[in-house]
């Protein structure tokens, strides 16, 4: 008999940096392909994906002009970059024959659906994969709270954030030959030590909730799989 998935619902969270690859901004279309390809693997198993996309590939591309600007005009700059990274994935996921439906914090219904809980919640439990877009749709507040307030609204099992690094280390691995991986973690002791797994909000909004992290390398060849099975794959954050 097959192992089932240790998880039936999952919250995944994607920066933008991770859509562009070795390019200096945008969206590398082989990366984004390959993305694509190890979600729906992980679809085929039965397992429920809603995704909260980032957008710094797309606005590394306009921060020279964005500096000195005011931070919440900023922001909502930034929010509209996640909407077109979540058209771009959706886009992807339809050439890989994933159905899907793109949501978004902000009113922008020529190109995405209104942020509604229960039509969420229903795409889920059709199988569909659901992408938020417009992170919270206020200013001030990271991707990173998006991926926790949502992961929580949607009632995940779990908060998976995809990286360029194989889990949370001490220090800096690329700065500190000496850094070491954790395998498990406590949100307290990632707050106090400002480990840098997601914001202090978003973290403390997991914790409070009780709603594990655990993060990945998503360049790693299926690490997603591996971290939706159970298998040890990346660090684990959660409550002792």
């Amino acid at each position: 008999m097959a192992k089932a998935p240790a998880y039936k619902r999952i919250l995944l969270k994607l920066s933008g940096e991770a859509l562009m690859g070795d390019d200096s901004y945008g969206i590398n279309r082989e990366v984004i392909e390959r993305i694509v390809a190890e979600i729906g693997e992980v679809v085929g198993l039965g397992v429920q994906v809603a995704i909260v996309i980032g957008g710094g590939n797309i606005f590394r591309g306009v921060a020279p002009a964005a500096a000195g600007m005011d931070r919440a005009t900023a922001d909502y700059m930034g929010m509209l970059a996640t909407v077109m990274n979540a058209m771009a994935l959706q886009d992807a996921m339809t050439r890989h024959g994933l159905e899907s439906r793109v949501q978004s914090a902000l009113n922008l219904e020529q190109v995405a659906e209104p942020f509604i809980r229960g039509k969420a919640l229903r795409y889920l439990e059709e199988g569909k994969v659901v992408i938020f877009g417009a992170g919270t749709g206020n200013p001030f507040f990271t991707t990173d709270t998006a991926a926790a307030l949502r992961g929580v609204e949607m009632g995940a099992n779990v908060v998976i954030k995809a990286t360029k690094v194989d889990g949370v280390y001490t220090a800096d691995p690329k700065k500190d030959a000496t850094a070491t991986r954790y395998d498990k973690l406590d949100f307290n002791e990632a707050i106090a030590k400002d480990l840098k797994v997601m914001d202090a909000t978003a973290l403390t909004l997991c914790r409070d909730q009780r709603l594990p992290i655990i993060v990945f390398n998503i360049f790693k060849s299926g690490a997603l799989k591996r971290v939706v099975m159970g298998e040890e794959e990346g660090t684990l954050v959660h409550c002792n």
